[in-house]
């Protein structure tokens, strides 16, 4: 196949993609999956991880998941609602779990399917940061991060395929797709990933003050992932995550602007950390 069938093979690619709009950026966002697939697989997905694991049920620490997994879906609501993405929530099945594991981690499937595991609660310190982890991981799933990952790494494949493709030379071919892998993960995929992080810890910023818990934990829960971490960890631009340092500079910085925006709900004052 000539270069000029595998640009077209390529335009077919583009010409299938499909669009979402992030409802906290207003921005047009890749999506080749549709959530009407993506949510029953993850529903699926979530539901075995249940059933591989020992979920907590019936304690002090389980029912504060809950509780703050159901005002931080509330607060999302309430802020999806005012700025005219109403319904937007209707096919996510909310659901909080506690898993019995010394992982550092939590996270939101998308639609809604939340877990955090027993070994993050002791860096959370407190409800108010179960809430900044909590906003952070639900924010991944109503800004469709999940959905656009999968759609990036789809249109990436496609791309190194054209270029398999086109190219007949055997030292040619093992040289671009050496170069493809670099140049597509560092300046492509990396930096994706990272922009996904820091807009996940702006919206999550948003919802727990929204939801009546203060903005300023979350960089002191941040400070406290350091402190875990040991300082081990890669350079920024050759990781998935902002660095922590960054992360604390920007949540301090978000949390003035978090505080805001809650007054825009009749949020003026905010549980106590303790």
């Amino acid at each position: 196949m000539n270069f000029k069938k595998s640009i077209a093979l390529l335009s077919i690619l583009v010409v299938a993609f499909s669009c979402a709009t992030n409802p906290f950026t207003g921005k047009k966002t890749m999506a080749f999956m549709s959530n009407d697939s993506l949510f029953p697989s993850a529903f699926a997905q979530y539901n075995q991880v249940l059933t591989e694991n020992k979920v907590v049920t019936g304690t002090a620490d389980a029912d504060m998941i809950t509780r703050v997994g159901q005002r931080i879906a509330v607060a999302a609501e309430r802020y999806l609602n005012a700025n005219g993405f109403q319904g937007y929530l209707d096919d996510y099945k909310w659901e909080y779990t506690l898993i019995e594991s010394e992982q550092v981690n939590a996270w939101c499937m998308p639609g809604g399917k939340i877990a955090f595991y027993t070994g993050i609660l002791p860096i959370a310190k407190n409800e108010t940061g179960v809430a900044a982890i909590m906003g952070h991981e639900v924010a991944h799933a109503l800004a469709n991060h999940g959905q656009q990952r999968m759609s990036a790494g789809m249109l990436q494949q496609g791309i190194s395929l054209v270029g398999n493709i086109a190219l007949q030379n055997d030292e040619n071919l093992g040289l671009y797709n050496q170069a493809f892998g670099i140049a597509s993960s560092v300046g492509g995929m990396l930096p994706f990933s990272r922009g996904h992080e820091t807009e996940a810890d702006k919206i999550g910023a948003y919802l727990m003050a929204i939801a009546g818990y203060n903005p300023d934990e979350g960089p002191e829960l941040w400070k406290r992932m350091k402190a875990n971490s040991g300082g081990q960890a890669p350079p920024e631009f050759l990781s998935t995550h902002p660095s922590n340092d960054s992360r604390i500079a920007n949540l301090i910085a978000l949390a003035p602007k978090a505080k805001a925006e809650a007054k825009k709900y009749g949020v003026t004052a905010f549980r106590p950390i303790n």
